[in-house]
C-alpha cells in the first residue's frame, strides 16, 4: 500500500530534547525555592506549555514569580540549548530522509512552539518538511486531533492514509483521533500497541517500505 504523508512529532521522536527541558526545568525550579526531580520532568512529557506552566508554578513557593515569567523563562533556557545543539533520535533523520528522497510528503507536528521548532529546525538541511504545524498555531494541543488533522489538511490528504511516528501517549492518542496509523517509539513513557498503532524499540534500521508494511498489517488489506 501507499502512504499519503508521514505526520512526524519533534520533541523525543525526531530529538533527542528533553534532557534538555529536564536539566532546565530542575535548575530554574530549584533556584526559585521549589522542588523539582527528573521523575517530575517525566510526567510533563508531552504536555502542552500552557498545561506544564501550571505544574511548574505549583512546584514553586507562592509570588515568588508569575506565571508568564516562569514559562518565558524556562521555555527562553530551553531554546539557548537547543539552538546549541540537538541529538537526533536513533534511525529518525535516517528515515526522514529517505522518505523525501522517494517523494512521500512529511509534516512536523509539534507541541512546541514556532521558535523552538526553528531552532531545531536550524541542525536540518532546508526542505525536509512540506508542512510545520507548531503548538502555539492550534487552538487544540495533543491528545486533541487538530494538530494531526491540521497537518493533513495543509498537505491536502486524507488523515487516514497517513502514518504518524510519535513518542508520548498524548501524541499517539492525538494521531489516533485524528484517524491516522500511528507507529510509536517511546522513550521515556510506555506506549501500549492497539489495533492503529505499532510499538518499536527504535526506528535505527527502519525503511519507508516498512512503514507500509506495518500499516498494511495493521489495517488490514482492506484500504
Amino acid at each position: 500500500m501507499s502512504i499519503a504523508a508521514v505526520l512526524w512529532d519533534m520533541d523525543g521522536t525526531l530529538v533527542d530534547s528533553e534532557p534538555v527541558w529536564g536539566r532546565v526545568q530542575i535548575e530554574v525550579l530549584t533556584e526559585l525555592g521549589g522542588h523539582w526531580t527528573d521523575e517530575d520532568s517525566l510526567q510533563l512529557i508531552g504536555s502542552s506549555l500552557p498545561a506544564a506552566m501550571q505544574v511548574w508554578l505549583a512546584a514553586v513557593p507562592p509570588g515568588v514569580i508569575e506565571a508568564d515569567a516562569l514559562a518565558e523563562r524556562i521555555y527562553s533556557e530551553v531554546l539557548r540549548g537547543l539552538k546549541e545543539s540537538v541529538e537526533f533520535r536513533p534511525g529518525a533523520r535516517e528515515l526522514l530522509e529517505a522518505l523525501n528522497a522517494e517523494g512521500t510528503p512529511c509534516a512536523l507536528v509539534s507541541a512546541s512552539y514556532r521558535t523552538m521548532i526553528d531552532a531545531v529546525l536550524s541542525h536540518f538541511p532546508p526542505g525536509l518538511f512540506d508542512v510545520v504545524v507548531a503548538g502555539d498555531e492550534v487552538v487544540n494541543g495533543k491528545p486533541h486531533p487538530e494538530p494531526y488533522l491540521t497537518a493533513a489538511r495543509e498537505l491536502d490528504v486524507d488523515p487516514a492514509d497517513c502514518v504518524v511516528i510519535e513518542d508520548t501517549l498524548n501524541g499517539s492518542a492525538s494521531g489516533l483521533a485524528a484517524g491516522a496509523f500511528v507507529v510509536a517509539v517511546p522513550q521515556w513513557v510506555p506506549i501500549p500497541p492497539e489495533p492503529r498503532r505499532a510499538v518499536l524499540d527504535t526506528l535505527a534500521g527502519v525503511t519507508p517500505a516498512d512503514l507500509r508494511k506495518l500499516a498494511l498489517e495493521r489495517r488490514g488489506p482492506g484500504r
